[in-house]
């Protein structure tokens, strides 16, 4: 009976240590799994990045696994779920956009979330023509909605810390890349923007340049983006900006058609017809001498620069080659660009012909 007894605790006590070998596995395989859960890919998309966001009136812990599911972002929502609420990081939520690159592992995307580590974005400004189209540029990338941002826009109170008003507010934008955070304020964009501007202008003598031609900042910044309009061929910048500059010396109109397209609103057309001349519109520069009241759009800063840096010639009219090149025959008179003018409309007019015959 003993030896029996004595069998059957060998036999239980080899089961004990399977039993606990196995169980010691189990626990190994676990302790990997859930490591690899919380240390390996976490992400689900393919692309570089992902942003999500957390709004203010949406701080808590369903909204925002909501989102990461919606919009692909994380492998494992619950390992996440899991992590934040094992440091009380759901607790203390910070509003924001924020960024989740590719490859990134669910422990540094909930200690990223905990600390609200949110993402800067990227303001991109190249050529803006009006006012609603900063807005929506500002209002896709950041928190102000563009109908407050167009309120802001037309406001020369609002404008008036600046030193700009509604029709002047774009000569403080030089087009660059500007980061903010997304919940920023209308004022951080716009002091960011001021700064750059008078830094801008600090640079490569450019304050002397204005002076030699009895400019403001706002009269060359407004005559560049005229320039910066009528051709993309640096080449012909120089000698229009010089065209301009000797018209606004001689008190002749302007006469841009830029700023007619610009008064219309239209920057579709292809020509300017003599019933578009009439346009009360102050930015008309046929119907009205001198600048117009602001520019019409945000040149580059080297189209500023060429304005700048514009010849001294006698040229006082310009038109487009009639081989639709894109370059300028440039006159010093009246005669000459009457003959240049009337070649272009000519091949303008056979063009369109042929453009219309096409259709049929």
């Amino acid at each position: 009976m003993f030896v029996s007894e004595l069998h059957v605790a060998k036999i239980n006590k080899k089961h004990m240590k399977s039993f606990i070998r196995i169980l010691i596995v189990i626990i190994i395989l676990l302790g990997v799994a859930s490591l690899w859960l919380v240390f390996g890919t976490g992400t689900a998309f393919s692309e570089k990045s992902k942003y999500f966001l957390i709004r203010e009136d949406a701080k808590d812990k369903n909204a925002v696994l909501e989102t990461l599911a919606e919009n692909n972002i994380v492998k494992y929502p619950f390992a996440l779920d899991m992590l934040i609420n094992l440091s009380g990081g759901w607790n203390h939520l910070k509003s924001g956009k924020y960024e989740v690159k590719k490859g990134q592992t669910i422990w540094s995307i909930a200690r990223q979330i905990k600390n609200g580590r949110v993402a800067e974005m990227k303001l991109v400004i190249n050529r803006i023509r009006i006012k609603e189209d900063l807005a929506k540029l500002i209002s896709k990338n950041f928190s102000p909605d563009s109908s407050a941002v167009m309120q802001y826009l037309k406001s020369n109170d609002s404008l008036a810390k600046w030193h700009v008003d509604s029709n002047t507010v774009f000569t403080i934008i030089i087009p660059d890349t500007y980061s903010f955070y997304w919940n920023v304020s209308l004022d951080k964009i716009f002091q960011k923007l001021y700064d750059a501007n008078n830094l801008f202008w600090s640079k490569n003598d450019r304050s002397t340049k204005l002076q030699a031609i009895h400019f403001s900042k706002e009269d060359a910044y407004t005559l560049a983006s005229i320039v910066d309009e009528e051709t993309n061929y640096d080449s012909d910048k120089y000698k229009i900006a010089s065209v301009y500059i000797n018209r606004l010396q001689k008190q002749m109109p302007l006469q841009a058609c830029p700023t007619i397209k610009y008064a219309m609103k239209d920057f579709t057309l292809t020509r300017i017809y003599e019933k578009y001349l009439s346009n009360p519109s102050l930015y008309n520069t046929y119907r009205h001498k001198g600048l117009p009241p602001g520019p019409i759009c945000t040149p580059s800063p080297k189209t500023i620069d060429i304005v700048l840096n514009a010849p001294k010639t006698d040229y006082l009219f310009f038109v487009a080659k009639s081989d639709f090149s894109g370059y300028h025959h440039f006159s010093s008179n009246f005669a000459e660009h009457n003959s240049y003018a009337k070649e272009y409309q000519k091949a303008l007019d056979i063009y369109m012909a042929e453009k219309q015959a096409a259709k049929h």
